[in-house]
């Protein structure tokens, strides 16, 4: 078991401060485990009830009943398979004093989860939990971090063959069971080709009209597609950044896996010699190291910048009136390139980061520096 302790200290922070703390991040990705790191450290009493458990699933036909009369700490798993709960839970958090403060955890957004941002709107904070960290797993473990992806169970797997086994059987019992456990309605196998093609779009620019030709389907069902996948915390979808109305500006968002292995396992890639060797190595590298640098910011909003004229910017970071540029480059020594000249006087960065797969630090220019994967995200988790 891996301790999650930054993670635990946000739940901490969370619960202190409201009465209700979603965790939310996709199924498997290990919001159990961290719930259970959380109980023991909880001094009062708890109680946990598991919505895949048909005893406690049937016991929450009547949640105000069941909720009522606790105290101390209740623990929901799997909440978005009861999504009536939300409007019980709001008059339950509303009692002063507080008998009881609630923990759900959930594998959908709040998008997705009807209710839940309706009824316990101002009284419930998330935490959004991302796979395995470069710092939790150690350095060292950077390569098999990125080949594996970051959910415990692959990454921990005995055997690459059995974490791409575990990877390829999530695949399947995501479209095949759990996206019709939040009351989504596709067609599994259509779902699992998007899927697919999508692996082939990854760090590319949103094209729906594209995919949909692909699939014999309309841009708008495409979309619609996406929103599940994006909602299940499976995909990542980066908006442009645009403020120079003098340019022209790509305004179509940028799509990404968000774990690196789920991406590998529907490229076929099964070691680090196939993920050299594969046209997509440096998109991998741009989305398993962009994935890392935004676990570790406290970044509400990130955003790519990019122009008709082909200048660019991977990861464009604002906070506090601070402009921070992240550029991802898969290549042993990467240089200064014309495109970053003009991203930092457009934009007037105050500073561009280079991430790249190296172990030595260097600078490029004034406010320019190349930096391996583990230096930047603690240089960003000090500044963002």
């Amino acid at each position: 078991m891996i301790r999650r302790d930054s993670l635990i200290s946000l739940v901490w922070n969370a619960i202190n401060e409201s009465p209700i703390v979603a965790l939310l991040g996709t199924r498997q990705i290990g919001k159990t485990t961290l719930a259970k790191q959380f109980i023991a450290e909880w001094t009062e009493d708890i109680h946990y009830f598991d919505m895949e458990d048909a005893a406690d699933r049937m016991a929450m036909n009547n949640p105000k009943q069941v909720l009522e009369s606790l105290t101390g700490l209740v623990v929901i798993d799997e909440v978005q398979v009861v999504p009536h709960i939300f409007t019980a839970l709001r008059p339950l958090c509303d009692r002063n004093p507080l008998p009881s403060r609630f923990c759900l955890l959930g594998s959908a957004s709040p998008e997705i989860i009807k209710g839940v941002s309706e009824s316990l709107a101002g009284r419930i904070q998330f935490v959004q939990v991302p796979g395995l960290t470069l710092d939790e797993v150690g350095i060292s473990r950077q390569e098999e971090l990125w080949l594996r992806g970051t959910f415990p169970r692959s990454f921990l797997a005995s055997s690459l063959r059995a974490s791409l086994t575990w990877r390829r059987n999530f695949i399947r019992t995501h479209v095949e069971r759990d996206i019709h456990t939040l009351g989504i309605h596709v067609s599994s196998e259509i779902l699992h080709r998007f899927w697919s093609m999508l692996a082939h779009y990854h760090g590319q620019v949103w094209n729906a009209e594209e995919l949909g030709r692909s699939l014999g389907v309309s841009g708008k069902t495409v979309r619609h597609y996406l929103d599940i996948l994006a909602g299940t915390f499976l995909i990542r979808i980066l908006p442009p950044w645009f403020e120079n109305a003098g340019k022209r500006i790509v305004k179509s968002p940028k799509i990404y896996f968000r774990d690196s292995g789920l991406l590998h396992a529907f490229l076929g890639v099964e070691s680090m010699q196939g993920l050299w060797q594969n046209p997509k190595y440096g998109a991998s590298w741009e989305g398993f190291a962009l994935d890392q640098i935004l676990a570790k910011t406290s970044v509400f909003q990130p955003y790519f910048w990019a122009t008709q004229h082909g200048a660019e910017l991977d990861l464009f970071l604002e906070h506090d009136g601070h402009r921070i540029g992240v550029e991802f480059k898969c290549a042993d020594a990467p240089g200064m390139t014309k495109s970053m000249h003009i991203t930092i006087e457009d934009l007037k960065l105050e500073e561009l980061i280079v991430i790249y797969p190296g172990t030595r630090s260097y600078p490029l220019a004034y406010n320019v520096q190349v930096v391996p994967l583990s230096v930047a995200i603690e240089k960003l988790g000090t500044k963002i």
